[in-house]
């Protein structure tokens, strides 16, 4: 009896893969998908010792929503590991060392990189650490002042740390993302991102995780330099080479070497950066950039439409996403940086400047959703309108001083030039604070005023603003054709309870830091490695951790010959 028992347990023994395609209820809650389950695989619900959850992605296309699963499900044993295999770093205090500039997800990974390697990381950056820059944060809502070396895109953690945590990506050929996303877990975020289609760890989770990897790089012998400003590279004229930086100590004052090869991971918004590389006849090109506004909308509308029921997303569903794109006269018109059931923040970088971005907590349960909606951008489109554009709309003589080149086509920084033109004149349209100018979405398509604005969830406060007047023309238009386009096929869409809010400016670099495609160190002088979104390789959280991987490994390679 014994022996015969002994083969039913075995025969009745297997891990298995199991793909299910299921309603929202049992989908999101445990115990009646643990009932699905077992009647799939025909066997008692008490014979299942454990299900992952692979992979999770929602399909809203018709009225009844499903959800795609690919689970991990464990009958009749023990699985070996519901974990994923963690990283081992080791000791690198006395080992070669590295400047990593910048502790954005390219600097970050690039050092965590460094120490798996066995280099050593001396990551230095501008802004503050996380905790500290939510005091700097908060200033800019409540008393409308920005600290130029601690808001939205300096610091710890860099332009992602306070703007939503979204990880997912396209650039899958550019590397390894299920690697970028279980060094994250190993740091502390939810395994739930190596399943979900669109993995979000939130801005509220978010700060813990990067201070981990912080305390890692730190503790295997790295170094860790806040309010550490690179203001210029050490090169070396006979060798042709970038033997260290030279930083200024924002606290202090002093200066302060450091010396090394350098993975330059600066983020998109470091300005004096470019000037500085120009000025240093260390070659960069000008690239495409998108500009725009930020789109918000009741979250409750979007789930109506998303959804498909008058009712919103439910019980179960999780707030709605959406993803749109149009072409209008040979440039993309798109939504970038969706926030559903998020809020607007404020993220200028420096004075005179109005910028907007947008980010959700992990719970995405606030009662607006936002994206920016832009429009791709070329240097071409520039000619001849960006001119009238700056002195124009500018009208200030010390502005125009500060780009008199902008006419030379051979000028690297004038998509830069755009970016700072439109952010100024979005400033002075918002009463020079940052009162950010706003228009109904119904009135900015058929150009007409508004009058009142809704509420809105952007903490600065908003001023009704023609924004169909002022904006560059080949901006307007393309987002008016846009918004019609989408209005057609998501039904309420195009709508008067949503607002476009001024400016979204930042979402790429306005230039690329030129580098050799098989070494990653820059074309002309050995020992930079230009890396990830500031040098104009990447576009997003997992991107830029992937290009900080790929830079420190093509670095090891090099030093390690």
């Amino acid at each position: 009896m014994y022996f015969c028992k002994k083969i039913f347990d075995l025969l009745h023994q297997m891990n298995t893969t199991l793909q299910l395609r299921v309603t929202p209820d049992v989908a999101y809650v445990s115990e009646k998908l643990r009932a699905h389950v077992a009647r799939e695989l025909q066997v008692p619900a008490s014979e299942l010792h454990a299900i992952r959850t692979l992979k999770r992605s929602i399909d809203a296309r018709q009225r009844t929503i499903f959800v795609n699963l690919t689970l991990d499900v464990w009958v009749g044993e023990d699985p070996t590991s519901l974990s994923f295999e963690h990283i081992q770093y080791q000791n690198v205090e006395n080992r070669q060392q590295v400047v990593v500039v910048g502790a954005g997800p390219g600097g970050l990974f690039a050092a965590l990189r460094l120490v798996e390697l066995g280099l050593r990381p001396i990551v230095v950056e501008r802004g503050k650490n996380v905790r500290d820059r939510k005091k700097d944060l908060a200033l800019i809502s409540r008393e409308h002042l920005v600290d130029p070396e601690s808001n939205y895109s300096f610091g710890e953690g860099g332009a992602g740390a306070y703007s939503d945590g979204k990880l997912y990506t396209r650039s899958k050929k550019r590397g390894n993302v299920d690697r970028i996303l279980r060094v994250f877990c190993q740091h502390g975020a939810s395994t739930d991102i190596l399943a979900d289609a669109h993995p979000h760890i939130g801005t509220d989770r978010l700060p813990a995780i990067i201070e981990t990897m912080r305390n890692q790089i730190i503790k295997c012998g790295g170094e860790v330099h806040f309010q550490t400003r690179v203001d210029e590279l050490i090169v070396d004229e006979a060798q042709n080479r970038v033997k260290g930086v030279v930083c200024k100590r924002l606290d202090t004052g002093e200066s302060v070497c450091f010396e090394g090869p350098v993975i330059l991971a600066t983020g998109h918004s470091a300005r004096d950066m470019y000037r500085y590389l120009r000025k240093a006849g260390i070659e960069i090109e000008e690239k495409g950039i998108a500009v725009g506004v930020r789109l918000e909308h009741p979250s409750m509308l979007i789930d109506q439409i998303q959804y498909h029921n008058r009712n919103g997303r439910g019980k179960y569903l999780p707030a709605a996403e959406y993803a749109m794109v149009q072409q209008v006269e040979g440039r993309g018109v798109y939504s970038f940086c969706m926030c559903p059931g998020g809020f607007v923040v404020p993220a200028a970088s420096g004075p005179e400047q109005v910028v907007v971005n947008g980010m959700s907590p992990s719970n995405r349960a606030g009662q607006w959703s936002n994206s920016g909606m832009v429009v791709e951008t070329r240097p071409e489109d520039i000619d001849g309108e960006l001119h009238p554009f700056l002195w124009e709309a500018m009208g200030d003589e010390a502005f125009a001083m500060n780009h008199e080149d902008i006419d030379d086509k051979n000028n690297p920084l004038r998509m830069m030039y755009l970016q700072e033109a439109l952010e100024r004149a979005t400033w002075i349209q918002g009463g020079r604070k940052q009162t950010a100018p706003a228009q109904r979405m119904a009135d900015f398509v058929n150009n007409r005023l508004t009058i009142d604005l809704p509420k809105t969830s952007y903490a600065p406060g908003l001023i009704a603003s023609p924004l169909h007047f002022w904006m560059p023309t080949f901006v307007k238009k393309r987002l008016q054709e846009g918004f019609k386009a989408f209005g057609k096929k998501y039904h309420g869409f195009l709508t008067d309870e949503a607002i476009l809010i001024a400016s979204e400016t930042r979402t790429s670099a306005p230039v690329r830091i030129v580098r050799n495609n098989d070494t990653l160190q820059h074309v002309r002088i050995e020992g930079l490695y230009p890396c990830g979104e500031g040098a104009g390789y990447a576009g997003g959280i997992v991107s830029a951790a992937i290009d900080g991987e790929r830079c420190a490994e093509a670095l090891a390679a090099e030093v390690t010959k």
